[in-house]
C-alpha cells in the first residue's frame, strides 16, 4: 500500500511556473501551493529566500523585452501544469493624494506597459507549447480591482494594464479551450502582504483591522482553480477586501 501511494504521488507531481516570487503574494504562492513532490520554477528580478531542492530560480527582469525568450530557454521542453503570472508595478505616487496622471514620467509609463502587459503576452505566447504538455494545465493571471468597471481609483496606467489582463484572459480562452487549458484572472483588492503566510489569519485581521485580504485567502482561491477538472474554466474571481469601498 505504501509503495502504491508513493507511486500515485509521483504520478500526480506537478510543475509550477510562478512569477514575482521574491516577496509578497508570489512568495506566499510558492510556500502555500505546491506539494512535496512538485517542481517549482520561480521568476523574479531579485533572488528569493528559498532553500528548497524542488525550487528553481529564474532570474529575469520583465521590464526587458528579451525576458520571455530567456525564460523559455530556461524551461526548454519542460511541461508546465500551472503558470501564475503574478506581476504588477504601478506609478511612483500611486494610491497617494499626490498622484496626478499628467505628472507620470513617460519612461515609467512605458515600463509599466512592458512589465504588466507586453511581458505577459510574450511569456504566454512562448510557453503555450509547455502548457500543452502539462496535465490539466491552468494559467492564472493576478489582476486587480483596478481592472474592474467603474472602480474609484484614479491611477490611469496601472488601471489600464489591469484592464488589459482581463482582455487577455477573455480572448486567449478561445485558443486554449481547444487544448482544454483553463485560463483565469483573480481581481484582487488590497493585500496584507506585510504579514507572512505563516501568521494565522485571525492575527492578520487583528493587525490590519480587517482592511486587507490575508494571503491565505488568495492561496485558497488559487487552490480552488487548480482543483477543477479540464471540463471547467474558472474565468474570473473578484476578491476585494470586505471593508474596501473602491469597488
Amino acid at each position: 500500500m505504501i509503495k502504491t501511494a508513493l507511486a500515485m504521488e509521483i504520478n500526480m507531481a506537478k510543475t509550477f511556473l510562478i512569477y514575482g516570487v521574491s516577496k509578497g503574494l508570489g512568495k506566499a504562492l510558492v510556500e502555500g501551493l505546491p506539494s512535496t513532490s512538485d517542481t517549482i520554477y520561480g521568476v523574479s528580478r531579485s533572488e528569493p529566500p528559498f532553500n528548497n531542492p524542488q525550487f528553481h530560480w529564474i532570474a529575469a527582469d520583465l521590464s526587458e523585452s528579451h525576458s520571455a525568450s530567456k525564460i523559455k530557454q530556461h524551461m526548454g521542453g519542460q511541461p508546465i501544469d500551472t503558470l501564475i503570472y503574478n506581476v504588477g508595478i504601478w506609478e511612483t505616487l500611486a494610491f497617494t493624494p499626490d498622484y496626478h496622471f499628467e505628472s507620470t514620467d513617460d519612461t515609467e509609463l512605458l515600463a509599466m506597459i512592458q512589465t504588466n502587459i507586453s511581458a505577459c503576452l510574450l511569456n504566454l505566447k512562448a510557453l503555450l507549447p509547455n502548457l500543452r504538455l502539462g496535465t490539466n494545465s491552468k494559467v492564472i493571471l493576478i489582476g486587480s480591482t483596478w481592472g474592474l468597471d467603474n472602480h474609484k481609483g484614479q491611477e490611469v496606467v496601472f488601471s489600464a494594464t489591469k484592464y488589459a489582463l482581463r482582455g487577455i484572459v477573455q480572448s486567449l480562452r478561445e485558443t486554449l479551450r481547444h487544448d482544454k487549458i483553463g485560463i483565469s484572472i483573480l481581481n484582487l483588492g488590497y493585500l496584507a502582504t506585510e504579514y507572512p503566510l505563516s501568521m494565522p489569519v485571525n492575527e492578520v485581521i487583528a493587525q490590519n483591522n480587517g482592511e486587507s485580504i490575508p494571503l491565505q485567502d488568495v492561496v485558497s482561491a488559487v487552490r480552488f482553480i487548480l482543483s477543477t477538472s479540464n471540463a471547467t474554466c474558472v474565468k474570473e474571481i473578484t476578491m476585494p477586501a470586505m471593508m474596501d469601498e473602491n469597488v
